[in-house]
């Protein structure tokens, strides 16, 4: 058989590059770690059938085992994230693709609403960073049509409506936990979401490996970096120095719980300041993982107890995950993932033969042709 004259250099690039430790993708192409390791040093050459498995594996064209070098992959978006206040760099593959096929979907949005004679979108880059975070605060809301917080429900009911409200005013929401399968998630400690403006379609993109409290704060986050006209990724480091993610992580702190209530109902005297949640929770209808925050950022509580108090609520919601009983059908986990104004669109179009059935496929995560009119049911469409 055949064999590739592919650069075996860019074998173990390939394979770092998509976060695989060598027992790990050595299974994955069902060979042995001694096997994968004479690849990737050229003492055993590879099948072109090999070679491509291999390419599949890393999530790579297969085009790229052959370059001399490998290629200099970067955020096509400003990357705003931060680790101990310095610039992070190499995102992960899952995270350049993601960007990729956000942009993708973008792309195609724009032109739809362009084919419907839409107007452009009045909120990207309606405010500025001169504004002031009250100015900015007061505008969102009042374009929601939202009062300072709920009078009922809870976080997670609260997250939802915000979804349902941003999406009526032309502003996309996708959300999802991995890249269209288990194996390839999207790691919290990478980024915890972005915002991709767009004169018609931008986007909000929210991290759901993250835990169901910190998302809320994500989504106006996000929101407020389409306010004022400027994309990014951010991981919502509470200590970063950017002057964007400073500005939009006061807006979501004031946004969702007011500081100057939040002050005069924190009660600064009980032997435990986590006490002070419960009550809290009730009276904003945000989660603890919020409300911890803005304790911190108001200088209530210092950074190692917001730290491991946050510690905690994670351990407890990954705890609760592992215990399950398992999550909503294939149809209603893209239903709530996939923007629904841009999976109706989308649908639609390929219902009517404007799009072809594998146009469809690609925008929708990969969803089988088969399975695109079973999802319209799901829809309303």
């Amino acid at each position: 058989m055949a064999t590739a004259n592919i650069n075996t250099a860019m074998l173990t690039w390939a394979r770092q590059r998509s976060g695989y430790s060598l027992p790990v993708f050595a299974a994955k192409c069902a060979v042995s770690e001694e096997r994968l390791m004479q690849w990737e040093s050229g003492e055993q050459s590879m099948t072109f059938n090999q070679a491509m498995l291999f390419a599949e594996k890393a999530h790579v064209p297969f085009g790229y085992l052959f370059l001399i070098a490998p290629p200099v992959e970067t955020l096509p978006i400003p990357d705003l994230r931060t680790q101990d206040n310095r610039p992070v760099h190499q995102p992960s593959a899952e995270l350049l693709d993601l960007v990729k096929l956000m942009l993708q979907r973008q792309e195609w949005y724009r032109e739809y609403l362009r084919q419907q004679l839409a107007e452009p979108n009045p909120f990207v880059g309606r405010l500025s960073m001169r504004n002031s975070v009250d100015t900015i605060v007061e505008d969102i809301q009042q374009a929601l049509r939202i009062g300072r917080y709920p009078e009922r429900g809870n976080s997670d009911a609260y997250y939802r409506d915000l979804v349902n409200r941003i999406e009526s005013i032309g502003i996309l929401v996708m959300r999802q936990a991995n890249l269209g399968h288990f194996t390839r998630p999207l790691q919290v400690e990478e980024f915890r979401g972005f915002a991709i403006t767009d004169e018609y379609a931008p986007i909000i993109f929210v991290n759901h490996a993250d835990a169901p409290g910190a998302r809320l704060f994500t989504l106006i986050h996000e929101l407020c970096h389409i306010w004022i006209g400027q994309s990014g990724i951010s991981d919502g480091d509470a200590r970063t120095s950017r002057k964007e993610e400073v500005l939009c992580n006061a807006v979501a702190a004031e946004f969702l719980v007011p500081a100057e209530e939040f002050t005069q109902l924190w009660q600064p005297n009980l032997d435990f300041w986590q006490d002070n949640l419960a009550p809290l929770e009730l009276h904003f209808r945000v989660s603890r993982w919020v409300l911890t925050r803005r304790a911190l950022t108001l200088k209530l509580i210092g950074y190692d107890d917001y730290a491991g108090y946050i510690a905690r609520l994670k351990d407890e919601w990954q705890e609760r995950e592992k215990n399950g009983n398992g999550g909503p059908g294939y149809y209603k986990t893209k239903k709530a993932q996939i923007s629904l104004p841009f999976s109706r669109a989308v649908v639609a179009q390929a219902l009517s033969g404007q799009l072809l059935l594998r146009e469809a496929s690609v925008l929708l995560d990969g969803m089988r042709p088969a399975k695109i009119p079973v999802f319209a049911k799901e829809l309303g469409v």
